[in-house]
């Protein structure tokens, strides 16, 4: 499967965090093998003073959705995530690793709606920071 990943940080230095991470989701997910260029955008959804450092990649693995995201919100907590925005309150983090959209062998798009996991994710298409990172590697 192929799983398009929304990376972002806000919090210390926004760019080595970013490249840990894809170093961690290549050995912990699966293969990176598409990645976007820094996109620079301010807080979406809440005030800060930090201006946020996000990026997207394509990461092919033979995990299942619910098994990508255990592993990528492992990944945030080993990168100093001590938290996860709730209900729509955001603040400022270290790292933030979303999954958009995930595609199987045949192109085909994986919808899922679970408590844990909504794809695609269901606010990709209004946050500037996920969709022009994601257009660089979609097609």
């Amino acid at each position: 499967m192929y799983y398009f990943l929304s990376l972002g940080s806000n919090l210390g230095n926004c760019e080595q965090t970013l490249q840990a991470a894809l170093q961690r989701i290549e050995q912990e997910v699966g293969h990176v093998d598409r990645c976007s260029s820094f996109f620079y955008s301010e807080p979406w959804g809440f005030e800060s003073t930090h201006g946020f450092c996000n990026l997207c990649c394509r990461v092919e693995t033979e995990l299942l959705p619910l098994e990508v995201l255990h592993k990528t919100q492992a990944i945030e907590r080993a990168l100093g995530r001590t938290h996860k925005s709730v209900d729509g309150h955001y603040a400022d983090r270290t790292i933030d690793i979303d999954l958009i959209r995930v595609f199987d062998e045949k192109g085909e798009e994986i919808l899922m709606s679970e408590s844990a996991l909504t794809l695609p994710h269901p606010l990709w298409e209004q946050r500037d920071f996920v969709k022009l990172p994601l257009a660089e590697i979609l097609y």
